[in-house]
C-alpha cells in the first residue's frame, strides 16, 4: 500500500518511462524502516509489466541495500547506463552518488488522512493522537492502527504509546537491540530511563565509554514510540541499573531524586512532593518541559489517589502549554478515574477545552470552557476568567456568534472596577467583540479601548494577542501589529509554546490590515510551521487560509485555491467557522481575478446560516461591492457596504476608510464617483495601505479612461503598476500594464537583470530550483499550486537572462 507517497511514484515512473524511450538508469528510494520503500518497489514491478526479455527492458529492484555491498550493482549500472535496465535501490543509508528520493515522514494532515482510510470511524482526538505517536511513519500508522482495541476506539482507554508486541517495526528493533554488546546496552538503557541525559554524562561512566556510545547512538532515537517501544524490550535489571548508575552519577537535583525513588521500595511520597516542588520551580521560569516531566514522575510515586490526579492533571497541563498535545490527553485520561473532586474535574476540563481550541472541536471547546469557569469561579477566578476567555476564543473560531454572545453576557456580569489587569483586559475583550461581532460598533469602542490599554499594563502574551486583536477591530494598524509581535515574543520567552501559533496569526492579520503583505505571508508561513510542530492543527488550517487569501488578493488565483483545498478538509471536519469564512473571502478574490463576478456574490453565506464569521464577512464587503458592481447589481451588496460604513466610520481608521469610499465610487456616476475616488486615494497614501491604493487607482483609471480623460489614467496607471510590481501581484500589474496600453501608453517587457533583483518569492522558488527541486517539490515546500511556480520560473528566467535550470544553479553556486 502507497500511503502519501505520489511524489515519490512520480520519480519512479519517470526512470521506467525513461527505460521504455530506450535508455535506463538508476534510482534510489530512501528513508527509514516502515517509510514505504518496499511498497513502492512493490508498485514499480506492477507498473513495469512491460518489462519482458523480448522487449530487452529489464527492471532491478534492490531492498535493504544498506545491508547488503553494493559494489556489484554499481559495477553493473556502469555496464548498461546505455539500454533500458532500471535499478531501484530501496536502502537507510547512503545514495552513492545516485540520482535520489528522499522518502520522507508523512504530514500531519495526510496521516490522519490514512489512520480514516485503515479504521473508518475513527475520532478526530485518537486521529490525532496517533498521527503524532507514528511520527509520520506509514507502517507506524498501518501497525498502530490495526493495534486497537475497542475500548481504545470507542475512547475509553488510552492511545498506544508503545508498537504493537507482532510489529514488524518492533521486531526490527529488537534484532538491532539485541546486536549491541552489553556496554552499548547499558548505554541505551540510561538513555530510555532519562530522556535528558547528555552524551558526556554517559562517556564518563566507567561501564560505558566512547566506543559504546556510538555503537549505540543509532538507536537513541528521541521519538517516543521507539523510546517507549525500547523501554518495554530492555530487560527490568538493566533498567534498574541505569538508574542506579545515573542518581550516583547526577548532581542533587529532580533528576537525581528520581533515579533515587525508582530504587526505592515501599510508600515514596517525600520524594513526590520533592518533584511537584521542582515542577512548580520550572513553570515558574517558563520551563514547561521540565515542569511537565517532574508533575509526571511525582504522579507516578504518589500514593494517594486525588493527589495523583491532580499531579496528572498538572502535568497535561504543562504538556499542553509546551505543545505536546498527545501525551496530555494521555495523562487527562489517565487522571479522570481517579478523582470525581470538583474544582479538579474544573481544572482537567480547561486542558481539555485548551486542547480542543487548538485541535479539537471548538465548539465542543467552548461550552466545556464555560462549565469549567463556572465551577471555578467561587475557589480560582482568575483561572475562570482565562477559561472564560478562551471560551470565547473557541466561539469565535467555530463562527458561533450565539455561543460567543452568551460567553460576553457572563463575561459583562463578572466585571468589576477592581479587576487586575489580565482578567479585566479578558473579559473587556469579550464584551468589546462580542458587541462589534453584532454590528454595534460604537457601543463597543470603551470595552476595545480598555483592552488595548490594558495590554500594555499585562506582561502575559494571551493579554497582547487579544489586544492586539481589539487594536484590529478599532483599525489602529500600528498599535495591532506593534502588540502582535510582542505576543510572538512573550510567547517564546514565557515558554508557551501553544500559543506561538496564535500570536503569529494575530501578526500576519494585523499586517495584512497595513498592506504588508510580506510581512503578512512570513508570520502565516512561519505560523503554519510553528503550529504544525506544536500540535496547533487548527492554528494550522488559520495561518493556511491566511497563505490564501494572500495569495487571492494577489490575483494568483491558481495558489489560493489549492491553499484553500489543502485546509478544506479540515475547515468542515473540525466546524472552523472563522478559517471557513476567511477561505469564502478568498475564493470571492479569486471569482473576481477569474472574471466570475456571480459566483462571488454567492460564496460567503449569511451570518444567520451559522458558521459565518461575522467580524470576516465584514472586512470582505469591500470584494463583494466589487463583485456586484462586476456583474451589474450594485445593490445587491447595499448591506454588507452598510455594516462595512458603519464600522469604518466608527473607528475612523484611514486605510478603512479609503475602502469605503473606494466602494461608494464604483457604486456612484459622474461628479460624486470621482470625488470618492479621490478621497480613497488620499486616505490610502496617508494609510500607507499601497496594494489597495494601486487597486483604486486601477479602478479609477479604468473609469477616467472610459470618460475620455486618458491623460489622468496614464498617471494613475503608472503608479498602479508600481505598486502591484513592488507586491509581487503580476495579475494585477498585467491587469494595469493592459488598462494603460488601452489608455494610449505602449508597455515594455523587463529587461535581464541580477539574482538580487528578484523578488523575495522568486528567489525561494530560484533556490530551492537551484539546488535540485521538482517544480512539483518546490510548490509543496512553499504551499505554492505547481502552475504558480512554472509561472514565476519563467519570469525568473527572463529576469536573469537564463534559459535553464543548469545555468539558474550557476547563478546561485
Amino acid at each position: 500500500m502507497l500511503l502519501g507517497r505520489d511524489r515519490q511514484r512520480v520519480a519512479v515512473d519517470a526512470v521506467l518511462d525513461r527505460a521504455r524511450a530506450g535508455r535506463g538508469g538508476a534510482l534510489v528510494l530512501r528513508g527509514e524502516a516502515g517509510a514505504g520503500k518496499t511498497s513502492l518497489l512493490r508498485a514499480a514491478r506492477q507498473a513495469a509489466g512491460d518489462f519482458t526479455g523480448d522487449s530487452r527492458r529489464v527492471l532491478l529492484c534492490v531492498d535493504d541495500a544498506h545491508l547488503l555491498d553494493l559494489a556489484q550493482v554499481l559495477d553493473l549500472l556502469r555496464e548498461v547506463e546505455d539500454e533500458p535496465v532500471v535499478v531501484l535501490i530501496a536502502t537507510e543509508g547512503s545514495a552513492h552518488g545516485l540520482p535520489c528520493v528522499e522518502l520522507e515522514p508523512l504530514d500531519h494532515t495526510t496521516s490522519v488522512r490514512v489512520l480514516r482510510d485503515l479504521r473508518p470511524g475513527l475520532s478526530a482526538e485518537l486521529a490525532d493522537d496517533l498521527a503524532h505517536t507514528a511520527c509520520g511513519n506509514p507502517l507506524a500508522l498501518v501497525e498502530l492502527s490495526r493495534s486497537l482495541s475497542s475500548s481504545q476506539l470507542g475512547g475509553a482507554s488510552p492511545a498506544p504509546t508503545s508498537l504493537p508486541a507482532d510489529s514488524s517495526l518492533r521486531r526490527r528493533l529488537r534484532t538491532r537491540l539485541d546486536a549491541l554488546s552489553p556496554a552499548a546496552r547499558r548505554a541505551l538503557a540510561m538513555v530510555v530511563v532519562d530522556g535528558d541525559v547528555d552524551v558526556d554524562t554517559l562517556v564518563r561512566l566507567p561501564d560505558v565509554g566512547v566506543d559504546a556510545v556510538e555503537e549505540a547512538v543509532a538507536l537513541m532515537d528521541p521519538r517516543p514510540l521507539v523510546r517507549e517501544t525500547l523501554r518495554t524490550e530492555l530487560p527490568l535489571s538493566l533498567r534498574y541499573a541505569a538508574h542506579a548508575a545515573l542518581a550516583d552519577v547526577l548532581p542533587d537535583g529532580p533528576r537525581r531524586t528520581w533515579h533515587e525513588a525508582a530504587l526505592t521500595p515501599g510508600p515514596r511520597d517525600a520524594q513526590a512532593d520533592a518533584l511537584a516542588r521542582a515542577a512548580g520551580a520550572a513553570r515558574s521560569r517558563g520551563d514547561y518541559a521540565a515542569a511537565a516531566r517532574d508533575h509526571g514522575r511525582a504522579a507516578t510515586l504518589t500514593t494517594g489517589s486525588d493527589e495523583r490526579a491532580r499531579l496528572l492533571v498538572a502535568s497535561a497541563a504543562d504538556h499542553w502549554k509546551r505543545g505536546v498535545p498527545v501525551r496530555a490527553r494521555a495523562l487527562l485520561r489517565e487522571a479522570t478515574p481517579l478523582s470525581d473532586h470538583t474544582e479538579l474535574r474544573a481544572l482537567a476540563d480547561v486542558v481539555r477545552g485548551g486542547l480542543d481550541v487548538g485541535a479539537g472541536l471548538p465548539d465542543t471547546a467552548a461550552r466545556r470552557l464555560m462549565r469549567a469557569s463556572a465551577d471555578l469561579l467561587s475557589t480560582r477566578r482568575g483561572l475562570a476568567i482565562t477559561a472564560l476567555g478562551f471560551a470565547g476564543e473557541a466561539a469565535a473560531i467555530a463562527g458561533d456568534h450565539h455561543l460567543h454572545g452568551q460567553v460576553a453576557e457572563i463575561a459583562a456580569g463578572l466585571r468589576s472596577t477592581d479587576d487586575p489587569p489580565g482578567p479585566a483586559l479578558t473579559l473587556d475583550h469579550l464584551v468589546g467583540t462580542a458587541a462589534s461581532y453584532a454590528g454595534r460598533h460604537e457601543e463597543a469602542l470603551p470595552a476595545l479601548r480598555s483592552v488595548v490599554a490594558l495590554a500594555d499594563l499585562d506582561p502575559t502574551p494571551q493579554s497582547k494577542i487579544w489586544g492586539g486583536h481589539a487594536a484590529y477591530i478599532l483599525g489602529d494598524a500600528a498599535k495591532a501589529h506593534e502588540l502582535a509581535g510582542r505576543g510572538v515574543a512573550a510567547a517564546r520567552e514565557s515558554g508557551l509554546t501553544t500559543l506561538v501559533p496564535w500570536a503569529l496569526a494575530c501578526r500576519a492579520l494585523t499586517a495584512l490590515m497595513a498592506d504588508q503583505h510580506a510581512a503578512a505571508h512570513t508570520s502565516a508561513f512561519e505560523g503554519v510551521h510553528a503550529a504544525t510542530a506544536a500540535g496547533q492543527h487548527n492554528a494550522v488550517v488559520d495561518h493556511l487560509v491566511v497563505l490564501a487569501l494572500l495569495a487571492a488578493l494577489r490575483g494568483d488565483a491558481d495558489t489560493a485555491v489549492h491553499r484553500i483545498g489543502t485546509a478544506g478538509e479540515q475547515i468542515d471536519h473540525r466546524g472552523l467557522g472563522r478559517c471557513g469564512t476567511i477561505g469564502a473571502w478568498a475564493f470571492v478574490c479569486v471569482d473576481l481575478a477569474r472574471d466570475r463576478p456571480t459566483d462571488a456574490l454567492r460564496r460567503i453565506p449569511p451570518i444567520a446560516a451559522g458558521g459565518v464569521h461575522a467580524g470576516v464577512k465584514a472586512m470582505a464587503a469591500p470584494h463583494l461591492v466589487e463583485a456586484a458592481v462586476a456583474c451589474g447589481r450594485p445593490g445587491s451588496a447595499d448591506r454588507a457596504l452598510r455594516r462595512y460604513d458603519s464600522w469604518a466610520r466608527s473607528t475612523g481608521s484611514p486605510g478603512r476608510l479609503a475602502l469605503a469610499h473606494r466602494c461608494h465610487a464604483l457604486v456612484s456616476g459622474g461628479q460624486e464617483g470621482e470625488e470618492h475616488f479621490d478621497e480613497a486615494i488620499r486616505l490610502h497614501q496617508a494609510s500607507g495601505t499601497t496594494m489597495e491604493l494601486a487597486k483604486t487607482e486601477l479602478f479609477h483609471a479604468t473609469r477616467l479612461r472610459r470618460t475620455r480623460k486618458p491623460k489622468r489614467a496614464r498617471e494613475l496607471l503608472r503608479d498602479a503598476v508600481r505598486h502591484f510590481e513592488h507586491h509581487e501581484a503580476d495579475y494585477w500589474a498585467d491587469r494595469a500594464r493592459a488598462e494603460l496600453r488601452l489608455a494610449g501608453e505602449p508597455t515594455t517587457a523587463p529587461k535581464a537583470g541580477r539574482a538580487a533583483e528578484l523578488t523575495p518569492q522568486q528567489s525561494q522558488i530560484a533556490r530551492l530550483v537551484a539546488e535540485g527541486a521538482t517544480n512539483r517539490e518546490a510548490a509543496a515546500r512553499l504551499f505554492l499550486s505547481q502552475r504558480t511556480v512554472e509561472h514565476h520560473l519563467r519570469n525568473i528566467f527572463t529576469k536573469l537572462g537564463i534559459r535553464s535550470r543548469v545555468e539558474l544553479a550557476k547563478v546561485f553556486t
